[in-house]
């Protein structure tokens, strides 16, 4: 099938590369020319093991292509997949501007059937906004459409595989048309054995939402669990195992820490705060793993500040910047409040990450107070603590023997707990964990 994919970002990009691996014909629309021009080469303006081997292989065989022209992409295909953004509002809601042009802009072009995705996050009910838009603008009323809604469940570092491999699809129609279009183009997902979810649109907006909540729920609360561990002498990561082992809980995201960051759990949980507040419900359970997310980096400092008494004039070291390993994406990452922290206490700053470091130097200037390493072990040489804010692969595999003779002090206050403590204080080192 013919796809038009708008919106050149991290879930457009991933999925409209993959859309062509499964053998369709994909038109990805990207405004931004810079992004534009990369795109075409067959480079991604984003780092996502596997995606520049996707975008390659549809370029060259002619089933991926680029436009800025929307226009191009309305007269590609019947089916457009919306991947816009949708950021957060002062308030909390979710700014869907960007969803509103692309809707109106393509109404206003139709000449024959077009089926609209929501593959963006948006509120419950937004497929309704989008049928009375399509309405108000359509040329000819007579014309027929289709809204569906089919959330994206991609966790970035294994957005590829979980595209290609996913738990499940969600899919919300309204019509037996639509329902044969979404089936036909995940077909090959489908044979493989992946499940398909058909619902209603309402409930497929809901479902992405509920998801995301659900999770960011797991982890404040192993979070908040750490703390009582600490507390009493126990080790949260025996807790977790004892939790996962329950079929009813599972092991995935009960992995205590300095909490979640990224362009989706904290969006959207203060979306579905916002979204139930609209509809007089009661969501406080939410906001309660929002503030307990939010007292992580807290703690985090208080651990570094009582090893270290004051951190002014103390050269810190500093692993990983991106919100989590396998990407370069910084956005709501707990590193940018720790550096701040960090700066805005004296500290001298050296950090290091395997991916992220570029997007950091839009945020943080380097300067006398603040430098980025080459690699993992030039931010050590000196330092007087190392804080670990990612679990890359490459910090667990370290030559800790290495660490602790570049290090002037040998203290590791590790917020991802990589490591294990009785080994690394066998060593030598401080180390200070979380909930161990």
């Amino acid at each position: 099938m013919k796809i038009t994919v708008v919106g050149g970002g991290y879930v457009g990009l991933v999925s409209g590369a993959c859309f062509a691996h499964l053998g369709h014909e994909v038109l990805i629309v990207e405004k931004l020319k810079e992004k534009l021009e990369l795109l075409k080469e067959g480079k991604s303006p984003i780092y996502e093991p596997g995606l520049d081997e996707l975008l390659e292989e549809g370029i060259k065989g002619k089933r991926l292509h680029f436009t800025d022209s929307l226009k191009e992409a309305a007269d590609f295909s019947e089916v457009l997949f919306i991947c816009v953004g949708t950021p957060s509002l002062a308030d909390g809601s979710p700014d869907l501007s960007q969803v509103d042009q692309v809707v109106r802009d393509v109404a206003r072009r139709m000449n024959s059937y077009k089926v609209f995705v929501e593959k963006s996050t948006v509120p419950v009910n937004t497929h309704k906004r989008i049928e009375g838009v399509v309405r108000r603008y359509l040329k000819d009323k007579s014309l027929e459409f289709d809204v569906v809604s089919n959330p994206e469940f991609l966790k970035e570092g294994a957005a590829v595989d979980d595209f290609l491999n996913p738990d499940r699809i969600v899919v919300g129609v309204s019509s037996q048309r639509a329902k044969e279009i979404m089936e036909e183009i995940y077909r090959p997902l489908v044979e493989k054995g992946a499940p398909l979810f058909i619902t209603d649109p309402a409930s497929a907006e809901i479902i992405k939402h509920a998801a995301n909540a659900f999770l960011a729920t797991k982890i404040s609360f192993i979070n908040m669990v750490s703390d009582l561990c600490e507390a009493t002498g126990a080790n949260v990561d025996a807790v977790a195992d004892g939790l996962g082992f329950d079929k009813r809980i599972g092991r995935a995201f009960l992995n205590a820490g300095i909490g979640w960051g990224g362009s989706c759990f904290p969006k959207d949980l203060k979306a579905f705060v916002k979204i139930a507040e609209e509809f007089a419900v009661d969501f406080s359970l939410l906001k309660e793993v929002e503030r307990i997310n939010e007292r992580r980096i807290e703690l985090l400092m208080k651990k570094l500040k009582d090893a270290l008494w004051t951190l002014r004039s103390k050269r810190i070291a500093l692993w990983g910047l991106s919100f989590k390993p396998n990407t370069d994406d910084i956005r709501e990452a707990p590193s940018i409040k720790v550096v701040q922290r960090l700066l805005k206490e004296g500290a001298t700053v050296s950090a290091y990450d395997p991916k992220a470091t570029d997007n950091f130097r839009r945020l943080f200037v380097e300067g006398e107070d603040l430098r980025y390493a080459k690699d993992k072990y030039e931010a050590l040489k000196d330092a007087e603590a190392l804080l670990i804010l990612t679990e890359w692969q490459e910090f667990k595999e370290a030559d800790l023997t290495k660490v602790k003779e570049l290090m002037e002090v040998p203290i590791i206050v590790d917020g991802r707990n990589i490591y294990d403590p009785d080994e690394v204080k066998a060593m030598g080192f401080e180390y200070y964990s979380i909930g161990r």
